[in-house]
């Protein structure tokens, strides 16, 4: 939503500076301009959107009203969840969408002007050798600069005494997620090579629990098998994340909603859209 702006982007220097001027811009809203950002995201409000500018300039607004955007649209909503996370879980969710859109928008331009596969690799890696949203908002990006350091110099005095390379750590990360009716669960198994061994045993576990699992769902869904979406009015399906909000106590696929089970963990209190747009009477 850049208000009819004509893009001519035509080399990777070209789109890497927009996308350069774009994450300054939310990098200020969620950290020097914060305090104004969040009084912006009223949930009282309807359906609102973080954008960067390639001014370097922050706005939150309603989505592009044409279809299809001439854009990428980023996250929609975001001011539903600010009341009901903490506010440091609320802004690292928005960073996440935020770092998200920014890479759909510098790809969207590469596709537009037909860069190759050198010049994708290389837009890659010029926005790769920047730290994300994310890590900026979180802290990540100077503990990142201290690890490195860190490894930098073990690694030089370990070359000191072997004149074999040495290998870096092999971390091997493996997620499981099974949306269920009031829940989710997650496992996330991070390895070194020397602990490989021991990560089949590990991952058995993991399958076991999801047939476990998947027994309890074929439960559930012969009791709750008439529950019905309260946004798109399709049945409940045990294969499937939902949502219930605190205020209607209606049912909503996660989807429908675009709530995911690792934003549902953060919300103290749900509100479904049309709650969320309801005002309090006078």
């Amino acid at each position: 939503m850049d208000g009819g702006t004509q893009y001519n982007l035509r080399t990777v220097e070209e789109v890497f500076r927009d996308f350069k001027g774009r994450r300054a811009g939310m990098i200020k809203a969620l950290t020097t301009d914060v305090g104004e950002f969040y009084e912006q995201c009223d949930p009282e409000k309807e359906n609102l959107c973080l954008y960067g500018f390639p001014d370097e300039h922050w706005e939150v607004n309603l989505p592009a009203e044409e279809v299809p955007p001439e854009l990428p649209e980023p996250a929609l909503g975001i001011n539903f969840a600010r009341d009901g996370m903490q506010e440091k879980d609320w802004l690292s969710l928005v960073a996440v969408h935020s770092d998200a859109w920014l890479l759909a928008v510098a790809f969207y331009f590469g596709a537009r002007f037909g860069f190759d596969k050198a010049d994708r690799k290389r837009l890659f890696t010029m926005i790769n050798d920047l730290p994300t949203i994310f890590e900026i908002v979180t802290g990540g990006a100077k503990k990142q600069g201290k690890e490195k350091s860190s490894v930098s110099n073990h690694s030089s005095n370990k070359s000191k005494s072997s004149s074999k390379p040495v290998s870096g750590t092999l971390m091997l990360k493996i997620f499981l997620v099974a949306g269920v009716k009031y829940g989710y669960w997650l496992i996330v198994v991070s390895t070194s090579r020397s602990e490989r061994g021991s990560e089949s045993a590990k991952y058995s576990k993991s399958l076991q629990a999801k047939d476990e699992e998947e027994g309890m769902d074929e439960e559930d869904e012969e009791e709750h098998g008439e529950t019905l979406c309260g946004a798109c009015g399709e049945n409940y399906a045990s294969d499937e994340f939902w949502i219930c909000c605190d205020i209607c106590e209606k049912w909503f696929h996660g989807k429908c909603v675009k709530i995911t089970p690792a934003r549902a963990e953060h919300i103290k209190q749900y509100k479904c859209p049309s709650c969320s747009n309801k005002r309090a009477r006078p």
